[in-house]
């Protein structure tokens, strides 16, 4: 099998991996202590990073393909959708702005159906990808929670970092942007559908 070529190329794959994650990290979660936090965090963040990995080589070894456009947001929505819920429990973060974050998750990707069967396709917005930046910072602070005393290991007052906060922090940001990269979505999509 050569990683370059076919739908199973080396970019598809990544993606196929951060799929794969959803339901590692969704178990962790499920535990609700330091040790759980901290490796669901770190499975994120791998998944996280191929994100970014995959797009970038696709484009360089010219491999882009309908099926990864399709696959790859899919697996940024599924990630962040599936650690967002499984923090509802934990009373990590409020289910209404989870349900904000969801609810303009399904509408959007309903339009984008829309549209595309209209022949029309409606690019993303840098709104859009700061949104997901956002989340994709919030989440792991989220999933640590607990206070940390960083300070080569060592457990110093010095460096004291409440996890929860600066996740908290990022999350808010995201809301902001999720609800504002969605009414710019809208305003596009009837923009566009009004002239066809």
């Amino acid at each position: 099998m050569n990683i370059r070529t076919g739908i199973f190329n080396l970019p598809n794959l990544l993606t196929m991996g951060r799929i794969l994650a959803v339901p590692l990290v969704a178990w962790l979660l499920t535990y609700d202590s330091r040790a759980a936090g901290m490796w669901a965090a770190s499975v994120f963040g791998l998944a996280a990073i191929t994100d970014a990995f995959d797009g970038w080589l696709a484009r360089k070894w010219q491999v882009v393909s309908v099926f990864g456009k399709f696959l790859d947001p899919l697996a940024d929505k599924l990630l962040v959708m599936a650690v967002m819920i499984m923090l509802i429990p934990l009373g990590r973060v409020p289910a209404w702005m989870v349900l904000v974050i969801l609810s303009r998750e399904i509408i959007i990707t309903g339009l984008r159906s829309i549209a595309s069967s209209e022949g029309v396709v409606i690019d993303a917005s840098p709104l859009g990808k700061y949104k997901t930046i956002f989340q994709m910072s919030a989440l792991p602070g989220l999933m640590l929670h607990y206070d940390f005393y960083w300070f080569f290991g060592l457990p110093i007052e010095l460096f004291h970092v409440d996890m929860h906060k600066v996740g908290m922090f990022f999350f808010v940001i995201a809301l902001v942007l999720t609800v504002v990269s969605g009414l710019d979505y809208l305003v596009r999509f009837f923009s566009v559908i009004s002239r066809k």
